[in-house]
């Protein structure tokens, strides 16, 4: 039995990241196996896992038995029922009530798939998005910009003449879902990638939301000129698109200083039931940028109410969000942003 001197001596295992670990499973699975699964993961995804593999190309032993001890574990929450699930489904489905009324229920419940037109889209390097955005008509641009991770969006608008991005900025906030007519244009753009026709149920993609995580990713001086132009044609579009660039939510990303001064600008009461739809930490966040009087009665306001609507918090955290951007607007404060220096 070894002492207690050689025990300290021996190095603990390190623990291999999930990456690496995923990595060394496919190097010992055959390449057809692994080309299989890897065919299912998303680009960054692969992306991932291809440099994981040359990281890990000289594994050493323990490494490999720590990946396949982490793959045993993993296994164990894998539900028997959720192998092959949707091919079993499908098929129960098809023979109890027949292949059109199937198609017809499983439209409706089973989980969306996405058109392959839109995932070739998420293959592409910028430049060749951007080439797209700039020829084709600006509908389907709108769809591609709308398909696409916000930071890459933003990259690929951002060399684009400033008339077409304040329209295709327009287009795509304007989306709400996609007939199968317009993945069918975007088919045939696409037609050189070799993507199968299909038609496909409408897709909720797009929209002020999606737009405002794209334009949270511009430089400012692009962001602000774009939503200029946008107000110039939907002035309520615009504002709802600025509205969720930053949300109540991230007022967590404000330094104290400037946090302090938006809420001391806030009414006590209407603050009270903003601060009622948050949780605990964002409760305390908020509160210890006050004094201990003006935290007290806060909280004081807090406890008195009893149930309060959600439509009366959302309107209370847009009146907190108002100021915010006027005092942004004003120079008052900093908001942190996904470009290169958005305020």
């Amino acid at each position: 039995m070894p002492d207690a001197a050689e025990m300290m001596d021996t190095p603990t295992k390190p623990a291999i990241e999930g990456s690496a670990a995923a990595a060394i499973l496919l190097m010992l699975l055959d390449e057809n196996e692994a080309a299989t699964i890897l065919k299912h993961l998303a680009p960054d995804e692969v992306r991932q896992l291809a440099k994981a593999m040359f990281d890990t190309a000289n594994a050493s032993e323990q490494q490999i038995g720590q990946a396949l001890d982490r793959f045993v574990v993993r296994s164990r929450d894998v539900s028997a029922l959720a192998i092959g699930a949707d091919v079993r489904i499908r098929t129960v489905i098809n023979q109890a009530v027949g292949n059109v009324r199937a198609d017809n229920i499983l439209a409706a419940v089973a989980p969306q798939r996405s058109a392959a037109s839109l995932e070739i889209l998420r293959w592409m390097d910028v430049e060749a998005i951007s080439g797209l955005l700039a020829q084709e008509h600006p509908q389907v641009g709108a769809l591609i910009l709308s398909v696409l991770v916000p930071d890459v969006a933003a990259r690929a608008i951002e060399t684009l003449d400033e008339i077409l991005q304040a329209d295709l900025v327009l287009r795509a906030a304007m989306l709400t879902s996609v007939p199968a007519a317009a993945i069918e244009d975007l088919e045939s753009v696409l037609a050189s990638a070799n993507v199968d026709g299909q038609r496909v149920a409408k897709q909720a993609i797009g929209g002020p939301s999606d737009v405002a995580k794209i334009m949270k990713k511009m430089p400012k001086s692009l962001s602000e000129r774009t939503i200029r132009a946008l107000k110039k044609t939907d002035k309520a579009l615009a504002q709802a698109i600025e509205e969720e660039m930053f949300i109540f939510e991230n007022l967590r990303d404000l330094d104290k200083k400037s946090l302090g001064s938006v809420l001391r600008s806030v009414d006590a009461a209407q603050l009270a039931v903003a601060l009622k739809g948050a949780d605990d930490d964002m409760v305390d966040l908020c509160l210890a940028t006050m004094s201990k009087r003006a935290s007290e009665t806060i909280r004081d306001e807090m406890a008195e109410m009893t149930m309060v609507k959600r439509a009366d918090v959302d309107d209370a955290q847009k009146t907190v969000m108002t100021i915010v951007r006027q005092m942004a607007a004003s120079g008052d404060i900093m908001i942190a942003g996904g470009g290169d220096d958005y305020v």
